[in-house]
């Protein structure tokens, strides 16, 4: 059992059943009585997210993780392959089990993903990701004096918002984290 007030970002813990990982935490300690604890966490089997408040004392049930090196292999339906660099097993994970981490991966990417009681339930992607524009509306002359952004489709099917002199054919780098835009390659 872990104290509530160690809830991090990136802590995983069980409650009721369900695992879940924080996203969000925030410590409120208001002039008299006991401080609250917000956070938003997803819950690792059914990719929901929730906001969840503790009182200060309050336990949460640890677990114990195991973490692979795996490469991406290939999309099939709903459903990630993944191969264990180590011992070569392939595991498959759902779309609603990676959320948004599915848009940004590409084949034979090497990411770490989180096993509990072998059970695959997360994954860990590098924090930046090269990837190549697909659709991308025209620039028109003058509009890139204002900072004006729009949305691109890059080769993952994700959509991320790129400043207008991104054109089709570009390569991009997304910070996976955020999802958002961070160079031209």
């Amino acid at each position: 059992m872990i104290d509530v007030n160690d809830l991090r970002k990136g802590v995983t813990f069980e409650q009721d059943g369900n695992l879940y990982k924080v996203l969000e935490y925030s410590h409120n300690k208001p002039g008299r009585g006991n401080a609250t604890i917000r956070i938003k966490a997803r819950d690792l089997r059914k990719g929901t997210t929730l906001e969840k408040t503790f009182q200060s004392g309050d336990r949460v049930q640890d677990v114990r993780l195991e973490f692979h090196n795996v490469q991406y292999l290939y999309r099939d339906g709903d459903f990630y392959t993944f191969m264990d660099l180590e011992t070569f097993e392939q595991t498959s994970i759902s779309k609603h089990g990676l959320g948004d981490a599915a848009g940004f991966l590409k084949e034979s990417m090497e990411v770490k993903l989180t096993f509990y009681q072998n059970e695959p339930i997360d994954l860990e992607l590098p924090t930046s990701v090269d990837l190549k524009v697909t659709q991308a509306e025209a620039a028109v002359r003058g509009d890139t004096a204002t900072g004006v952004t729009k949305k691109v489709q890059v080769e993952t099917g994700a959509e991320v918002q790129v400043p207008y002199f991104v054109n089709q054919g570009d390569t991009i780098r997304v910070d996976t984290r955020t999802g958002q835009y961070v160079t031209r390659v």
